[in-house]
């Protein structure tokens, strides 16, 4: 997609408020099933994961300990093809159980980055939880192993997901299109 002027964005609505929570609640669910009590650590990709990050932490029957990580490798609607660390992590992940929650997986260049250097770091395990994932958009492989919803290859905003830094405050998924 072209770049979009975010004064004149139309977009409709594809994830309800009401339809993330209920999805979420299922993956807390699988989740919580999968850890059996055992401590886990959320890793949430700043910033688009945040919103997604809260709601799915409040339904994992678990310990849950938090931490964030920035990466960038989008411009406007584009990926720059470069990804690079904004924030790392404040905690040691040596040892712990680890869920890395994304907003949305498309090229999986930032993703596979991101689950590398992180590996380097000694987990216990590390699993990937993205709200979205768009196996259309992907470059190069990368396991969801819990996954919100599937999409097409599509730019989408809201709840979390941005457009040029705006947006990110609808509480529903909505997708962009061009008049």
């Amino acid at each position: 997609m072209s770049s979009i002027d975010p004064e004149k964005i139309k977009f409709k609505t594809l994830y309800s408020a009401e339809d993330i929570q209920k999805r979420i609640e299922t993956l807390g669910a699988e989740i919580s099933k999968d850890l059996q009590g055992e401590p886990v650590m959320f890793i949430s990709v700043l910033k688009g994961a945040i919103m997604f990050t809260a709601d799915l932490m409040r339904s994992i029957k678990a310990p849950v300990t938090l931490d964030f990580i920035g990466v960038a490798s989008y411009q406007g609607t584009t990926s720059t093809g470069t990804v690079r660390i904004t924030n790392d992590l404040s905690t040691d992940i040596r040892g712990k159980n680890v869920i890395v929650l994304e907003d949305i997986v498309d090229t999986g260049r930032t993703l596979d980055y991101l689950l590398r250097m992180l590996k380097q770091r000694n987990p216990k395990t590390l699993k990937l939880c993205a709200l979205l994932n768009k196996p259309a958009a992907r470059e190069i492989p990368v396991q969801v192993d819990y996954c919100g919803f599937e999409i097409s290859n599509q730019f989408v905003i809201g709840y979390g997901l941005d457009l040029d830094q705006r947006w990110r405050e609808l509480p529903f998924i909505a997708q962009v299109y061009e008049t």
